[in-house]
């Protein structure tokens, strides 16, 4: 289905579906058709102010309905939007370095006029003009041509940017409509940023398959649950987790009552949930244990920014530890080295717009397949694992190379810690970077914790976690340590903790063992 010109090509008059979005804390909500009628009256202001077809126009902005009603109204005009992270851009240089016609924000910064406040889409989108004959629209998108730039999450290096074709989109939508079925009576929340094109995905659905959909804010999605029912909640692995965390320090928790934890997880989230949906980062065997077991399903999938949705677990397909199964638009492979490499009917892009030489060399291959730096294997049913990234592949100086993630997964079980990456490339033994779940950390615990970790690795692969640091802060995307997609920035993290790492490696350190690793 063209999910993408059905929505800026035709007049939505669906007054019985709403989306529900959050202003001032307060929920409020309008109809998908009162939505269209205010992204056409945004859409007639952009117009008057001289953009069109294929015009860049930049939003770097919080969530809201503005944002929803600008970014339909850009796609009315057959224009292009970017979606800027608040916290990773500025409106000066974003303004230069990714060509952009315009740029909506939430305060401005200087008088240039190309940068609007998003306080003006809100008047235009309250206006009752005539739209008969307000502008003329476009013709329609072809399949590879853009209507959305995205970016990078910025784990391993600056943000690159890139086209996402409208192809790529359609295929998408078409395919996970296909697997789960939204419907009439369903209603999606995501809290994630409005800038992360995937997000913006689920309104498109709600317009053309008929469903009701919520924009939240990280910090507001159980309230807002609480208030809408939704019965799709779609969200991070961080964030299930935290919940799972929450859930089970509750007096009415009981670990092996599969029924009293099911009533526990609706009670939190509204009391309507068909599915909970999470990707853009691994999520742990605990946490989708959790869900899964008591009947509220937590369907893990994979996909990058240069991919788009690769494989996903769905409605009689879902085999807990993996991704999925590849959706029937892709193709995945694994190459002489062991990397997925991941082909697309419609490419997401086939290059980078912005990035540092050898970047594009380094993703794309010539034929439009995307070579993912992901390892992984598919078992005998064709469900695909993901075992970590080739970056993360750290290789001790005894010459023994250690696939970092599910050593992590591991750590990550102990209730003290919050996120944790290891360090050891050329290093005699691995150390464990540990993000506190609260202030107060039971040191001695986490030391037990690695100590039987430990006597796994030493039989299994002759390596051991040998050193221990404990940030005094969580890694958060605030303060530069998570992606805005709550990935660890590896090389940022190994950076602010540099001093105590160097102290565990320095002659007459000492090893964990004992107990007995340099203190904070």
């Amino acid at each position: 289905m063209d999910f993408i010109n059905k929505i800026s090509l035709t007049s939505n008059t669906d007054t019985a579906h709403r989306i529900y979005f959050l202003r001032d804390t307060t929920v409020q909500s309008v109809s998908l058709a009162e939505l269209d009628r205010q992204a056409t009256l945004v859409a007639s202001r952009l117009h008057a102010l001289g953009l069109g077809k294929g015009d860049r126009i930049g939003v770097l902005a919080r969530n809201g309905l503005e944002w929803t009603a600008l970014d339909i109204g850009i796609l009315k005009l057959g224009a292009i939007t970017v979606g800027l992270d608040l916290g990773r851009f500025q409106a000066d240089t974003a303004l230069q370095r990714y060509g952009l016609q315009r740029l909506f924000v939430d305060h401005e910064t200087n008088d240039d006029p190309r940068i609007i406040r998003m306080d003006h889409v809100r008047e235009w989108a309250s206006g009752e003009q005539n739209l008969s004959q307000s502008f003329p629209l476009h013709q329609g998108y072809e399949a590879d041509a853009a209507c959305a730039i995205k970016f990078t999450s910025g784990s391993t290096s600056e943000a690159k940017g890139l086209e996402a074709t409208v192809g790529s989109i359609n295929d998408s939508l078409s395919s996970v409509q296909e697997m789960f079925r939204h419907v009439d009576g369903d209603n999606l929340l995501i809290f994630q940023r409005q800038s992360l094109l995937q997000q913006r995905y689920w309104i498109y659905s709600a317009m053309v398959n008929g469903h009701d959909i919520t924009v939240a804010a990280p910090d507001y999605v159980l309230p807002v649950a609480q208030a809408v029912h939704p019965t799709v909640i779609m969200g991070i692995p961080g964030f299930f987790d935290d919940v799972r965390r929450k859930l089970e320090s509750t007096a009415d928790y009981q670990a092996d009552d599969r029924m009293g934890r099911y009533q526990l997880i609706q009670s939190i989230f509204g009391g309507r949930i068909r599915y909970l949906w999470t990707g853009s980062a691994p999520a742990s065997r605990a946490t989708l244990d959790f869900y899964n077991d008591c009947g509220v399903p937590l369907y893990q999938g994979y996909g990058l920014n240069e991919t788009c949705i690769v494989a996903k677990n769905y409605p009689g397909a879902n085999r807990i530890g993996s991704v999925g199964k590849v959706l029937p638009n892709k193709t995945a492979r694994f190459d002489s080295q062991g990397m997925l490499i991941v082909g697309s009917r419609h490419p997401v892009a086939t290059q980078y717009l912005w990035c540092a030489p050898g970047d594009n060399e380094l993703m794309f291959l010539p034929s439009g397949e995307v070579k993912t730096q992901d390892m992984g294997y598919f078992d005998d049913d064709n469900y695909l694992y993901i075992l970590g990234r080739f970056d993360d592949l750290i290789a001790l100086s005894c010459g023994r190379k250690v696939i970092v993630y599910p050593i992590e997964e591991r750590l990550k079980q102990h209730s003290d810690i919050h996120e944790c990456v290891l360090y050891g490339n050329g290093k005699p033994f691995l150390t464990a970077l540990v993000s506190p779940v609260t202030g107060a950390v039971d040191r001695a615990g986490i030391v037990n914790h690695i100590n039987a970790i430990n006597a796994d690795l030493m039989r299994e692969q002759q390596i051991q976690i040998g050193g221990l640091v404990i940030g005094q802060e969580q890694f958060s995307f605030e303060n530069g340590m998570l992606t805005s997609e709550f990935k660890p920035k590896r090389k940022e993290i190994h950076h602010r903790l540099m001093s105590e790492i160097d102290a565990i490696y320095a002659p007459g350190g000492r090893s964990i063992l004992s107990e007995s690793v340099s203190k904070r």
